[in-house]
């Protein structure tokens, strides 16, 4: 993750100037602006208050659920792929034509 280009789209987004989110979030508008242009990272907690302080909502999905939820995705899709192929005919009428590959004489 751009930690600098995440904290400056949340800024853009909710229409604040620098000073302005700087003000709400308790930080001083030179602090943000080296955190937007990623010359200073800013600890997770002081991200956290500027990223609420611009009306974001911030989410934690532990990793192991997000991949449980792509294999649970993933088995949904096949499911639906087996139902799927069910209306195929399964067997062949007759046997397939013969074909030679190689050089014509």
């Amino acid at each position: 993750m751009d930690v600098g280009a995440t904290l400056r789209e949340a800024r853009c987004r909710s229409g604040t100037t620098l000073r302005a989110l700087a003000a709400l979030a308790g930080t001083s508008h030179s602090t943000l602006a080296a955190y937007e242009s990623s010359a200073k990272v800013p600890r997770a907690d002081t991200m956290l208050r500027v990223l609420e302080a611009a009306g974001c909502k911030v989410v934690v999905v532990p990793d192991g659920e997000t991949r449980l939820d792509a294999r649970r995705e993933r088995g949904r899709e096949l499911e639906e792929l087996l139902r799927f192929t069910a209306h195929f005919p399964t067997a062949r009428r007759g046997p397939l034509p013969a074909r030679r590959f190689g050089r014509v004489a």
